[in-house]
């Protein structure tokens, strides 16, 4: 049976690994391994896809996921690659976002029969006394390896908060409870975690005398260099209240033609010799590969149903009627009493969402890129009102590929 390690290598997952020779005898036998998620909100983005995406791989491989909800770590904040102090989060919030992670979660492990576990350590660090973690634990940190750690690096620039210096020990210990208690040998995170779960493999080793084991993800940027998951419009989320189906599949297939083999081996399950053909693509032919790429993605975050709907949706709106819309093309309710009078076509793209400023929206027009109903708007203050609505709604387009349905409330 092939090595789940030799996937995560060919895949473009590995950036770090503590010994490849040690992780590759590990995981000859079904292993433990943990990836920590902190719930600072209800809902991951995805910047999240690469950890879940290999805890899913992990399980197709015969291996044991534990999701690590990080119910105790958030109350104190991680200072990885911040620039300032995270807001302190009430206990009732965290608690209800874990929640919302653990539904999402189970769209890509299967938690059914211990297969998978989901595991908060608000469980235990939230009953430490604190005078006996400094003694029977605090004793093996050295303060001046963790500030040469890159997790602390960038905060230590602006001052870093003791609550913050904490993170690392408390990261440490959730490593070495998940040893203790589930036989857990192996951590996966991003490569901005290196030094925190070093922190947990060391104090294991001093604690038990055992080799355990980590690998780091690198940290994903598009080929422009933007942080995987932002758009115009801000993060780009797994919970379809947030980011609708549509917006996921339009995300994807808007993705730089270089990006699309790297992109298809991360986050889809597609075989390799698959990945590779589509990669090899040139020209308009490369639109089948983000065709592919959109809807297997959307497909593993939002189901089967969603993805046909978006790959529907897209082609419909590509074409040239406008009478023929899609259910999945993202809505949004009007008043009646805001649309009547009317509205300058800036104001209301937007209103709307679909630029960022009036500014924007004005030159957006001005250029060409607005659209109402498929035709191009002619002046920035154009009058959008009743008159425009066809089959109950009205379609506005910015650019080539931002898209937005108005119905009346």
């Amino acid at each position: 049976m092939e090595s789940v390690f030799d996937i995560f290598k060919e895949r473009g997952f590995v950036e770090q690994v503590t010994d490849e020779t040690g992780v590759r005898d590990l995981l000859e036998e079904p292993t433990t391994c943990y990836i920590g998620f902190d719930p600072t909100a209800s809902s991951f983005h995805l910047g999240s896809l690469v950890p879940i995406m290999s805890l899913a791989h992990m399980q197709r491989a015969g291996h044991r996921p534990i999701a690590l909800v990080g119910g105790g770590t958030t109350l104190v904040g991680d200072p990885s690659g911040k620039t300032e102090l995270r807001p302190i989060m009430k206990r009732e919030e965290i608690d209800k976002n874990a929640q919302g992670l653990r539904e999402q979660l189970s769209r890509f492990l299967d938690f059914e029969n211990g297969k998978a576990i989901m595991a908060n350590n608000a469980d235990w660090l939230t009953k430490l006394n604190y005078i006996e973690f400094l003694r029977d634990f605090g004793r093996f940190f050295s303060v001046n390896r963790m500030l040469s750690a890159e997790s602390y690096k960038e905060r230590f620039k602006t001052g870093l908060n003791f609550i913050e210096f904490n993170y690392m020990l408390l990261q440490a210990y959730d490593f070495w409870h998940l040893f203790k208690h589930y036989d857990c040998r192996l951590q996966m995170g991003g490569n901005d975690q290196w030094g925190n779960i070093l922190a947990g493999v060391d104090l294991t080793r001093r604690l038990e005398g055992e080799a355990i084991h980590c690998i780091t993800f690198p940290l994903f940027t598009t080929s422009s260099g933007i942080k995987m998951g932002k758009t115009h419009k801000g993060s780009v989320w797994l919970d379809s209240e947030k980011t609708s189906p549509f917006d996921y599949y339009q995300y994807w297939i808007n993705q730089d033609d270089k990006d699309i083999e790297r992109f298809l081996a991360i986050f889809t399950f597609l075989p390799m010799n698959e990945v590779k053909k589509l990669g090899a693509l040139q020209g308009a032919d490369i639109r089948h590969a983000k065709e592919v790429l959109a809807y297997e993605a959307t497909k593993l975050c939002h189901g089967k149903a969603e993805a046909e709907k978006a790959k529907l949706a897209a082609h419909q709106l590509f074409g040239t009627d406008a009478e023929e819309l899609s259910e999945s093309v993202p809505k949004h309710p009007l008043g009646a009493d805001e649309l009547e009078p009317g509205v300058p076509a800036y104001i209301l793209f937007e209103k709307m969402g679909l630029c960022k400023s009036r500014g924007e929206a004005r030159r957006l027009i001005k250029q060409g890129g607005g659209y109402i109903n498929d035709h191009r708007i002619e002046t920035f203050d154009q009058i959008i009102d009743t008159k425009d609505m066809m089959n109950d709604s009205i379609l506005l387009r910015g650019g080539k590929k931002r898209y937005l349905r108005i119905i009346l409330q």
